[in-house]
């Protein structure tokens, strides 16, 4: 069980529809960068290990 395509493409339709087409690189930005620190949260990295981005 999972996603297919014909639900992918709904959910795509649902997010075009509430948020605007505008609206939803910045939405999908913030969820990566959520995704990222929580799986860094989960390995137990810390900001101040990392080097810093330029």
């Amino acid at each position: 069980m999972g996603l297919g395509a014909p639900e992918i493409i709904l959910i795509v339709l649902a997010l075009l529809l509430l948020f605007g087409g505008k609206k939803i690189p910045e939405l999908m930005r913030g969820m990566g960068k959520g995704v990222k620190e929580f799986k860094d949260a989960q390995n137990g990295v810390d900001k101040s290990e990392k080097p810093e981005e330029k």
